[in-house]
């Protein structure tokens, strides 16, 4: 077993499994910084011939609140933040060894884009993924445009999306956003004993099969958070962003007037 750690991202591997553990309790907020040794990291394992499936996973309460509007790079240039972090961000879906999101507490924002880079999102009865964008007034991001409805389907897509609502880990199950619910308290072990099947078989065949599924997945998603980000570029400019991030991180409901 070998481990890499840094002060917000640790990296364990043995018996063919890598572990990816970001270290920012409780919401896991990211930047372009941990996107960045995420990045790193994976491509790494990409080439450790030990390393056959990644189990991505997080400390603390939640699994991953995506970019925190209210400090960092974020808050002080949003538009520039995110043209660095999507930049970084694309690269994750060159990674060629499968991933597993043990997904723990909610997966919102680009948290749940994060979520919907793996293969597979193990989830328990108390987990939540929200894609709640539209609530904070501006476009979806993290390319979900390409990756929510490839993975749950357009309309079911278009549900989460244009609501914001929460969406249960069994629920997540019945619609496909999550392949495994593990019995509470079992979130790791049950991501862990998938990843082990994923481990036992040929690795040259699970990668090849991997690509194929995938196509031309990389491709359009790069297309995708171009336009992603040309949407949040007009959106941010204007009051109803500015309300809906303002209600956020003052835990009110926004009133949105069009503008």
């Amino acid at each position: 077993m070998s481990a890499d750690n840094s002060a917000d991202l640790s990296v364990t591997v043995g018996d063919g499994v890598a572990l990816l553990e970001m270290r920012r309790p409780p919401a896991n907020h990211f930047d372009e910084l941990l996107i960045g040794r995420l990045v790193d990291a994976a491509a790494g394992l990409d080439d450790d011939p030990v390393c056959r499936v990644i189990v991505l996973a997080s400390q603390g309460k939640h699994f991953c609140a995506g970019a925190d509007f209210g400090g960092g790079d974020f808050a002080r240039d949003q538009v520039a933040a995110a043209e660095r972090l999507y930049r970084r961000a694309a690269a994750l879906f060159d990674v060629r060894t499968p991933i597993i999101a043990a997904v723990q507490g909610t997966a919102v924002g680009g948290g749940l884009g994060l979520a919907c880079v793996a293969d597979f999102r193990v989830a328990e009865p108390s987990t939540r993924f929200v894609a709640n964008f539209a609530r904070l007034g501006f476009h979806q991001g993290f390319g979900l445009s390409v990756t929510l409805p490839e993975v749950v389907g357009r309309q079911a897509a278009a549900d989460m999306l244009l609501t914001g609502r929460r969406i249960g880990g069994e629920e997540a199950v019945r619609i496909g956003l999550a392949d495994r619910l593990a019995e509470p308290g079992r979130l790791r072990e049950t991501a862990f004993e998938l990843a082990a099947r994923v481990a036992a078989s040929a690795p040259l065949a699970v990668r090849s099969i991997r690509a194929t599924l995938r196509g031309d997945l990389p491709a359009r998603v790069r297309r995708a958070l171009d336009h992603e980000l040309a949407e949040q570029k007009i959106h941010w400019a204007t009051r109803d962003s500015a309300e809906g991030i303002e209600a956020s991180l003052q835990r009110r409901t926004p009133e949105f007037l069009g503008e």
